[in-house]
């Protein structure tokens, strides 16, 4: 039986035999990895030498160069932009200041429209003048306070291209003190006048508390002293 198994070990008809060098197998790993390292390097050579043969590289640089001008088109509009939007900003304030004056000047004319309601009031209460030269057309007077009192006067020139009048006017009032006669003159005397057409004269008189003013007189004279024109009101 042995004498058998040898023999077949021994002739053609024996089984072969392989031999084989064992590697370990970090070294098999470092093995595969040089391997598909090299692939990859060599698939990405083709791949970008085959971008440079096709032109890839060329179109993609200029389109890049378009798209930094774009860029900076943009930048430039969008600062431009920004430049309107605060050019804008600073109007708005400007016309927000002018609105805000233009309301101050309104309520001034308004304030003014009501002064001269007050003046067209007064003037109103005139009569036609009939008569030529200079007249005392309104004298009004009333009472601000005890021992004060308030007068406006309107003074005329009537007739066509009349010259001008200078002079003096006096404001003179009247009435009883303790029981007696009693007159009191604006303070300071009469006061300088000049009329060309017309004269709008106002102002107050401060007289002693005690005192019952009965009447108002203004009295016009001329330089010389003599009277050009009065009129008196009763209280």
């Amino acid at each position: 039986m042995r004498w058998k198994l040898l023999r077949r070990r021994l002739s053609i008809s024996a089984p072969r035999m392989i031999v084989r060098s064992h590697l370990p197998w970090p070294l098999r790993w470092a093995v595969v990895a040089l391997v598909f390292g090299f692939s990859a390097a060599l698939s990405l050579w083709a791949f970008e030498f085959g971008k440079s043969i096709a032109g890839l590289d060329k179109d993609a640089k200029a389109e890049l160069a378009e798209l930094r001008v774009e860029v900076a088109k943009l930048r430039e509009e969008r600062e431009g932009a920004q430049s309107i939007a605060n050019t804008a900003q600073s109007l708005l304030k400007a016309e927000k200041v002018a609105q805000e004056r233009l309301a101050q000047q309104i309520k001034q004319v308004e304030s003014e429209n009501l002064s001269l309601k007050a003046d067209l009031g007064f003037f109103e209460r005139l009569l036609p003048a009939s008569a030529t030269g200079l007249n005392v057309r309104a004298l009004q007077a009333e009472a601000l306070a005890p021992g004060q009192l308030r007068f406006q006067v309107l003074i005329m020139q009537i007739g066509k291209n009349p010259p001008e009048f200078a002079g003096r006017y006096d404001i003179v009032l009247s009435g009883t003190l303790g029981d007696k006669p009693w007159t009191i003159s604006q303070p300071g005397g009469p006061k300088q006048l000049q009329v060309k057409q017309s004269a709008r004269l106002e102002g107050t008189v401060n007289y002693p508390q005690e005192a019952v003013v009965k009447s108002v007189q203004v009295k016009v004279t001329d330089n010389q002293g003599g009277v050009r024109a009065t009129q008196t009101v009763k209280l």
